[in-house]
């Protein structure tokens, strides 16, 4: 029903069609709630007072259609009951209640004839739900990169010894805690905040913006944007839902750490660590690359992601860390013998996988931050892409590993399948399903040579986070130079909320590009690495200098789970221990 002028008319109820009058305007929302699952309901304004409310309006000869209404007539004897002792509670009739209300109505523009109500425009409510999808789109990938944290905590338990389960579960569980003060505190400033080319994000402020709105107009985007978040202005979103989507990322990157140290880190140094990350680290190679600096700007270097920035930060950050504490207590012999000290809970690193892959469909398909615009294709294009990489991966590994050692390795069959999620990070938007299958095939082998060459050197990592995270995370980073399918340098995003230079990476060597956008990327490797390594490593020995770094040997033998925190994972239970 439309009005002149295209508004849309709101039906008006009398007394018979449960207006607040028959018992009080609390009741009859009540009564009105209970109504509207029958079906129909719809918002209607009492004649007599311009109350709004859902209800069900009686036909034209003043009954309610066909069959429904005996549903109608169950419904209300069922409520009956309910509405007669509201009174007793102090929630019946009340005209300090309704006389607000009629005058709210009044001002409103409800008259004794009809009710024209001042509604959005189309193009308001498009606006709206455009921003609102988008929203709950990112919202929603953030909380599934999240939920990625227990995946990362079951992996990494199963794959070490019973004696460390409750330290491992404990590292885990905090380092999105200190990740999300310090990141909340500097991090998101440092990252994200104005610096067009430049090695560091300088917002003027800090605590995301502050608590002054000037700082931000988000959802306005582009053109339209004014702020200090230039860099992260081309989507539309508003800026808590930006935040809380890179504050998971950044978590992500500090707990990739943690298995490549396990076993025998303090406890209270792996934390100091984290905080480390958050503020000095992730950020600044963040900046570069998300933050549109030094590495985005003047090289065109793309990682849509987070190949570079989250899993070879994480991964350099592992490896300096795996190094500087040196491998656990029996892993090498002094022949140079590799004794393999096996996880004590495949199931847990099962289940710890199956939440990973899980979850990377968030990590990866978010990152387009929004579905309105393209009705959701890019995404859905991001989505099958990561899986099948994932799933090319977890085949080559398991026919590598089966070749090589003779035996179908279950922890290597799941590192396989990590690998070909983090290889295809990088260049989930920007190729075709075929290539995803290649790239993660490709990973899919490499990790398995890699998990090899690293015992080979002694390096010991107990979960193989080097090989995943930072082999794999430089791999997929390359791709986006090789399997690129067509010049997306020039993209342009254009919304009712503005317009952004989007841009992209041009076409990879495979794709007829040329070698150019290869040597940007192989260029950002580097500098990732030349940062990462010293910084990580400056930290790393600071804190073994101040506070220590590794527990000692009787410490170690014994497990952390009693020294560090005076409890086991498995009380009562008999542990047979080979040690």
């Amino acid at each position: 029903m439309l009005e002149a002028g295209g508004a849309a008319e709101v039906p008006l109820f009398d007394e018979y069609s449960f207006s607040p009058h028959s018992g009080g305007a609390m009741r009859s929302f009540l009564f009105f709630s209970f109504l509207n699952p029958l079906g129909d309901g719809v918002i209607g304004v009492c004649r007599r007072c311009g109350t709004t409310g859902f209800g069900r309006p009686l036909s034209n000869s003043g009954r309610a259609s066909g069959s429904n209404f005996v549903v109608a007539v169950a419904g209300m004897a069922c409520v009956a009951a309910f509405l007669a002792v509201l009174p007793a509670v102090g929630l019946g009739a009340d005209d300090s209640v309704a006389e607000p209300v009629v005058a709210a109505a009044a001002d409103a523009g409800v008259t004794a004839t009809g009710y024209r109500p001042n509604v959005m425009s189309n193009e308001q409510m498009v606006e709206k739900l455009w921003t609102g999808a988008d929203t709950v789109w990112v919202l929603i990938c953030a909380f599934l990169v999240f939920f990625m944290n227990l995946g990362f905590g079951c992996v990494e338990t199963g794959f070490a010894r019973s004696k460390n389960c409750v330290n491992i579960l404990s590292k885990n569980f905090i380092v999105f805690a200190a990740t999300s003060f310090a990141f909340w505190l500097l991090g998101w400033d440092l990252m994200f905040g104005s610096g067009d080319g430049a090695w560091i994000g300088n917002s003027g402020t800090w605590m995301v913006g502050g608590f002054d709105p000037a700082f931000d107009n988000s959802p306005l985007m582009g053109d339209k944007y004014k702020g200090v978040y230039g860099a992260i202005s081309w989507t539309h979103v508003p800026l808590y839902a930006k935040f809380f989507f890179q504050l998971v990322f950044a978590g992500t990157a500090a707990t990739i750490v943690s298995g490549a140290v396990a076993e025998r880190i303090k406890y209270h140094s792996f934390i100091i660590f984290c905080f480390v990350m958050a503020i000095a680290i992730y950020p600044v190679v963040g900046h570069w690359i998300w933050g549109f600096g030094y590495l985005a700007k003047v090289w065109n270097f793309w990682d849509f992601a987070g190949c570079s920035v989250v899993h070879s930060v994480g991964g350099w950050a592992a490896l300096t860390g795996a190094i500087i504490l040196g491998p656990r207590i029996g892993k090498y012999s002094s022949n140079g013998k590799t004794n393999a000290i096996p996880g004590h809970n495949m199931t847990a690193a099962f289940i710890g996988t199956l939440v990973l892959w899980f979850g990377w469909f968030g990590f990866n398909a978010g990152s387009t931050m929004g579905v309105a615009g393209d009705g959701g294709a890019l995404a859905s294009l991001v989505v099958v892409n990561t899986n099948a990489a994932a799933a090319a991966a977890t085949l080559t590994a398991t026919l590598t590993a089966w070749l090589l050692l003779g035996k179908p390795d279950i922890g290597m069959t799941l590192n396989g399948c990590l690998a070909g999620l983090v290889g295809i990070t990088a260049s989930a938007a920007y190729t075709s399903v075929p290539c995803a299958f290649l790239i993660g095939g490709i990973a899919g082998v490499l990790v398995i040579f890699s998990v090899l060459f690293f015992d080979k050197i002694r390096v010991d990592d107990p979960v193989g986070a080097t090989s995943v995270h930072l082999v794999c995370g430089i791999f997929g980073t390359l791709c986006v130079g090789l399997f690129t399918t067509t010049d997306l340098s020039t993209t342009v995003l254009s919304t009712p909320f503005g317009t952004a230079d989007a841009g992209g990476p041009t076409a990879g060597l495979f794709f007829g590009g040329g070698t150019k956008q290869l040597i940007a990327q192989l260029i950002g490797v580097l500098m990732v690495g030349a940062y990462v390594v010293p910084v990580s490593a400056i930290a790393w020995l600071l804190i073994k200098a101040l506070v220590g770094l590794r527990v000692s040997p009787q410490e170690e033998i014994e497990g952390l789970d009693i020294h560090e925190h005076g409890n086991e994972a498995y009380h009562g239970f008999v542990m047979v221990r080979n040690e």
